[in-house]
């Protein structure tokens, strides 16, 4: 247990924290999953821009790296690509 007064209001926050990034990190899976699933139908531009901005802004927030936000944004174009016949 924190000790400090500067150790309980850290562990106070850290709390709010991981709440506030684990909806973050959810909202970001099931994007992808929702991306995924819609590659081959005529709702997969609109998922596939949706996906990328729900991790464009868990980048920004600090929930994802950015090389992790770009990699997952670049294998979800690939993955796209590929479908269509542009790969």
């Amino acid at each position: 247990m924190a000790n400090t007064k500067s150790a309980i209001k850290r562990a106070r926050q850290s709390v709010k924290q991981r709440v506030r990034n684990r909806s973050v990190r959810t909202r970001v899976r099931s994007a992808r999953k929702a991306a995924l699933t819609a590659i081959g139908t005529p709702g997969q531009a609109e998922a596939l821009r949706t996906a990328q901005s729900v991790i464009d802004r868990a980048a920004k927030r600090g929930v994802l790296h950015p090389r992790a936000a770009a990699r997952h944004k670049s294998r979800l174009a690939r993955e796209a690509n590929a479908a269509s016949g542009q790969a």
